[in-house]
């Protein structure tokens, strides 16, 4: 073990980030030996658990040239990239640089350098506006928005690669992803926040005067969107198991991240509202375009593959771990 730890490294992009610093943190609980590359806009310092944290960008061909030259880099780990859908439809050509473009520079680099193995972060944005809203891997593909087509566009590249060289990967597709490290070492801090678990959280504490839902006019038990939460640290552990799943010779694979179970936005923002214990004030909008009534996974297969069992699915959970984040960050902002 202890051998292995001294030349085995692995490489995180984005590990200063939401998803990427509660990953960070389990491989360093783990005793893995990690470098994270993060240009930190929007991730924070703070969030660095473990490792060595390299200021910089993914698509900087010189400086990963020399971060693998440094480091005895056997699997990358890749979170970076910009992942809100409005933006993404205002702005394409920054999510095709950031994510796609930049995911090719660090595939040639990490080739060249004769890293095998790599866990991409992938969305189920992919899918688009799936049949009845539920997603299996098999489904199509379909995205109705640059982030989702920029993520797939990685994806391909992934697999093209791995189909003429020694390269392995596993691709997660990530479903909607809520709560905080129950230990309240990392969470989430991101800025001007999209996703409802943390901007009803924000407002619960009083950084926002009110929540917005969306559309109340879906085809759906409450006339809102109904989606598939994770929670993070779930998410995470699976990251951990993609890795152990690679190590052991697995073949390249794709692979939903969800409990294959959805909750509506009412739903969920009744849970903060009880996890707070006051009402919440919520506006009613008009629908986002493009947003799907319901997006599920089917999550069989990673229970399968990856003997993955999530622990912490209870979605007052999820919430109560998001909630105890957004108050410690009023008295430890992220930095």
């Amino acid at each position: 073990m202890m051998g292995r730890m001294q030349e085995d490294t692995i490489l995180v992009t984005g590990g200063a980030g939401y998803i990427g610093s509660h990953v960070v943190r389990q491989l360093g609980e783990a005793g893995e030996r990690v470098v994270v590359l993060d240009n930190l806009s929007t991730g924070f310092r703070s969030a660095v658990t473990h490792g060595e944290l390299i200021v910089g960008d993914t698509g900087d061909a010189e400086l990963l040239h020399a971060l693998f030259r440094q480091h005895a880099i056997t699997t990358v780990m890749h979170f970076a990239a910009h992942t809100i859908v409005p933006e993404s439809v205002t702005d394409p050509l920054k999510y095709y640089r950031n994510n796609t473009a930049s995911t090719r520079t660090l595939l040639e680099c990490a080739h060249a350098a004769g890293v095998q193995q790599v866990v991409f972060s992938s969305t189920a944005a992919v899918y688009g506006l799936p049949p009845g809203g539920i997603a299996a891997e098999d489904t199509p593909t379909a995205p109705i928005n640059p982030y989702g087509t920029s993520k797939l566009m990685s994806e391909w590249m992934l697999r093209d690669l791995s189909a003429v060289t020694a390269l392995r990967h596993v691709v997660l597709r990530y479903f909607n992803v809520a709560g905080s490290d129950p230990g309240g070492r990392v969470g989430q801090c991101t800025p001007k926040a999209t996703l409802l678990t943390k901007v009803a959280v924000e407002h619960a504490v009083g950084k926002r005067a009110h929540v917005s839902v969306f559309g109340t006019d879906y085809p759906t038990a409450d006339g809102t969107g109904v989606r598939d939460y994770i929670h993070v640290e779930d998410l995470a552990a699976a990251h951990l198991k993609a890795l152990a799943y690679l190590r052991a010779g697995g073949a390249s694979t794709t692979l939903n991240c969800g409990y294959g179970r959805g909750f509506s936005v009412r739903e969920v923002l009744d849970a903060v509202a009880r996890a707070a214990g006051q009402p919440l004030v919520v506006h009613e909008e008009p629908r986002r375009a493009g947003d799907p009534p319901i997006l599920i996974a089917r999550a069989e297969r990673i229970r399968e593959v990856l003997g993955w069992v999530p622990v912490h699915a209870d979605l007052e959970h999820i919430v109560g771990t998001s909630l105890a984040w957004e108050r410690h960050l009023l008295t430890h902002p992220a930095r």
